[in-house]
């Protein structure tokens, strides 16, 4: 893994196709990173990595691959990290199910989801069967 090279100037995102484990591992540390160089604490550096590890892992694992997407977010009030990832797979039928502890479809403990989603402020998924899972979080720096 390549050590952490910061954004160039005037570069405010990072974009990492996901294929195996080691890019979960990447997007992890990217993530943590990013979340250093925004002064984040290292309690909410870790919450983000967790959630980009479920995430990411949920696209390789479940999605067939995709990507993930990390950016810089300013909203007036301070700035943010905003994770965007997708992936190609068959979607997710019930999305209020799959968001529920326990719930699995692969022999898991199925608390991915709901981890990533208790740890980030904000949390969305969009789920289209047959063509795959959008999920977008946002963690503030207040």
């Amino acid at each position: 893994m390549e050590p952490y090279k910061p954004l160039a100037e005037g570069q405010d995102s990072i974009e990492i196709e996901l294929r195996s484990a080691v890019d979960v591992l990447r997007a992890c540390h990217e993530g943590k990173a990013l979340a250093g160089s925004l002064q984040f604490n290292m309690i909410d550096a870790t919450r983000i990595a967790t959630a980009i590890s479920e995430i990411a892992r949920n696209c390789v694992v479940h999605g067939g691959g995709g990507s993930i997407l990390l950016t810089v977010a300013y909203d007036g009030r301070g700035s943010g990290l905003l994770v965007v990832a997708r992936d190609r797979g068959r979607g997710i039928p019930d999305v209020g199910r799959a968001l529920q502890d326990g719930y699995s479809t692969a022999g898991s403990l199925g608390i991915g989801l709901g981890v990533a989603r208790r740890v980030m402020d904000e949390f969305n998924i969009v789920a289209e069967v047959g063509k795959g899972t959008t999920v977008t979080m946002l963690k503030w720096k207040r």
